[in-house]
């Protein structure tokens, strides 16, 4: 591995004429037609000179800007000279999966966004991009890093729910020397990155191949074990389990509160998803694949899952696919390169526009869409401006499917049966912000079920939290036991 540059090492005048390009990708009439990832190959030149477009800033914005700190420059050094292992190596030594983040993070809030080419209306550098390739090629030549297993300590750890939070919390644990247990409900491990997130933007076989080092590193999975129902958290106590991680997400829908939500033809963005791109076989007994949809689309929503459900509409055979949102684009809060690649590909957009109700035919499945015309009023609690109606301005747009994207709610029907477990209004679960302990000792919490929907990045920077403080709490004695 190279050394860091010193600043005559890095001829910053010289990179910044560097032309700029961003990662080529398929062309939009190509993705729309299938389910895989949107990128074109690149190869190593590419590459190295995208990477040597990193000036080196010694303030390292975007180090800063991501929510692992990962070591972005010394990685893109590192690629710059060809090295794609020590890139790769560098990734891995604070994200536990760099491949997956590389692609679906946000970069463009994240880190890119605070490359200093934004501040000269420039392309950032495309470290997203960079990150997913250099662990998509390291891999292949098998050299991502195994660090050494521990002694092991005897102690047991109950980790419930199988998505990135737990994920990275589980081999954590097993790394410090303590046997790992992970109990899912879904028939395979990967949670949202399996089940939530469509094949276009994270392929499923990445995931399943990210997966299949939980069982090289002896973590005993139970799939399709709900617990809460049968099985409960204190059973798992009382079975030996030193302590707990409550990693469960926050997969409840958010519902549409008008008249008409119940038709059918009327989907919730999760079971619309994981009906639409996930392999039969991995699906929950009783689920059905959805193969195709009507020629016309709505989705309701403005975030990330939205632009998730009016792509997946169009792949699936979707003549017309609309996203309606209350506010404008200004507003939204998903990512814009995603909303960037929905528009390419065929997606419309309608602003400050929200339901009052659907119709249905004579055998209750929706034909027409009821919408009220919105301006901007006074901003709200969250900052952005609140959406008022416009008197006399309602109207009616025939639809053959809508699809809700109104974001997700913690479950607060299993945390509710915790005995003793403090949480928010809300319902996520209440921790200790510095370690993730719950109010019961030995019970900790990390990702969606205390962040409310967040990104994978930081489930991961979650989990990587909580193996930390649960393997202090055990190692000083400490046991879920003495409630």
């Amino acid at each position: 591995m190279l050394p860091r540059p010193n600043s005559k090492a890095v001829d910053r005048r010289e990179r910044l004429k560097i032309p700029e390009s961003e990662p080529p990708r398929r062309p939009p009439e190509e993705r729309v037609a299938d389910f895989a990832e949107p990128w074109a190959p690149i190869g190593l030149e590419w590459a190295k000179l995208a990477a040597r477009r990193c000036i080196q800033c010694p303030s390292a914005p975007c180090v800063k800007a991501c929510p692992l700190g990962n070591d972005i420059p010394y990685a893109l050094w590192q690629l710059e000279h060809g090295d794609v292992v020590a890139a790769s190596r560098l990734f891995h030594a604070t994200s536990s999966m760099p491949g997956i983040c590389g692609r679906i993070c946000p970069q463009t809030e994240l880190c890119e966004g605070a490359c200093v080419y934004i501040k000269q209306d420039r392309v950032p550098v495309p470290i997203g991009r960079l990150e997913a390739w250099v662990t998509d090629r390291a891999a292949e030549i098998g050299s991502i890093p195994r660090s050494p297993p521990s002694r092991p300590t005897g102690r047991q750890v109950a980790v419930v729910g199988a998505g990135p939070a737990g994920i990275t919390a589980a081999e954590r644990l097993v790394g410090q020397g303590h046997e790992v247990s992970m109990f899912d409900a879904w028939p395979a491990a990967g949670g949202l990155l399996l089940y939530g997130i469509p094949g276009f933007k994270l392929s499923p076989d990445r995931v399943r191949e990210r997966v299949r080092r939980i069982g090289e590193l002896g973590i005993r999975l139970f799939p399709e074990t709900r617990i809460g129902t049968g099985l409960t958290v204190d059973d798992l106590v009382d079975r030996g389990f030193d302590a707990v991680l409550l990693a469960i997400g926050a997969g409840i829908g958010r519902p549409l509160a008008v008249e008409g939500a119940g038709l059918g033809g009327v989907h919730q963005a999760t079971p619309f998803l994981v009906r639409s791109h996930t392999p039969p076989e991995l699906l929950p007994e009783g689920t059905t694949p959805l193969t195709e949809i009507g020629a016309r689309v709505a989705v309701i929503g403005g975030g990330d899952t939205a632009m998730d459900c009016v792509r997946t509409a169009l792949r699936l055979g979707a003549q017309e696919a609309t996203v309606w949102y209350r506010r404008t684009e200004a507003e939204m809060p998903g990512n814009p390169r995603d909303r960037k690649l929905a528009v390419m590909e065929g997606a419309r957009f309608e602003w400050l526009a929200t339901p009052l109700g659907l119709e249905g035919d004579a055998r209750g499945r929706v034909h027409s869409l009821r919408l009220v015309r919105m301006e901007l009023g006074d901003p709200d609690a969250s900052g952005r401006r609140s959406p008022v109606a416009l008197p006399d301005s309602e109207f009616e747009v025939p639809v053959d499917d809508v699809i809700l994207a109104l974001g997700y709610l913690p479950d607060e029907g299993f945390v509710g049966r915790i005995a003793g477990l403090d949480t928010e209004p809300d319902g996520r679960i209440r921790v200790d912000p510095a370690t993730g302990e719950t109010s019961r000792p030995g019970i900790y919490a990390a990702g969606d079920d205390v962040l409310g929907p967040a990104l994978v990045v930081d489930a991961v920077a979650h989990g990587i939290r909580a193996a930390n403080a649960i393997h202090e709490f055990l190692s000083s004695g400490g046991s879920a036991a003495n409630r």
